[in-house]
């Protein structure tokens, strides 16, 4: 009874580390039980130097735990600096919604950064940064298509094709292994 389930899976024979978010589960909400369980599947991926694939799903940072919730944002990125540091790779597919400190944070700092079609991606909402800015936000403003054209994504990927994606990517880093 958690907003993510982790594990190992394999994919074309490859096997590497999985998180799903599930925003079922309290708005898929940050909190110390998710951020413990993140950690565990990072340091097991880098421990075995596995590659790691997150997908988020998030309302942003559990309000019932305060502060506790907002430290995951940096126990999970100090983990995933690890992941990097040891050269291993950390693919984040962002799905409909992801906001606040889990886009903030995790969600948004993969090696490479992947999104479903028309999702909701963003710290703040729509209302608070127009009102903080005093400006209209363009129509497609936090979705994943105006995040790809302005450089925060690598990629919009149905998630018809996400298999085939994912696999693609997955060769190609280990190829790149196998040849370095």
């Amino acid at each position: 009874n958690e907003a993510v389930v982790t594990g190992t899976a394999q994919l074309d024979g490859m096997t590497f580390g999985v998180a799903v978010m599930d925003a079922r589960f309290r708005m898929g909400s940050m909190g110390s039980v998710l951020g413990d369980k993140l950690c565990r599947i990072i340091e097991h991926c880098t421990e075995n130097r596995l590659p790691f694939i997150l997908f988020s799903a998030s309302g942003g940072a559990s309000m019932q735990e305060g502060i506790i919730s907002l430290m995951q944002m940096g126990k999970t990125s100090v983990s995933l600096k690890r992941h990097a540091d040891a050269g291993l790779l950390y693919i984040s597919y962002i799905t409909n919604p992801t906001t606040g400190g889990v886009s903030a944070s995790f969600a948004s700092v993969g090696d490479i950064n992947i999104s479903e079609p028309k999702a909701l991606i963003g710290f703040a909402g729509r209302r608070v940064i127009e009102q903080t800015i005093n400006e209209k936000l363009p129509d497609d403003f936090q979705t994943a298509e105006f995040l790809l054209e302005h450089g925060q994504l690598d990629k919009v990927v149905h998630r018809k094709e996400m298999k085939a994606t994912l696999s693609n990517i997955l060769k190609m880093h280990q190829e790149v292994k196998t040849n370095a």
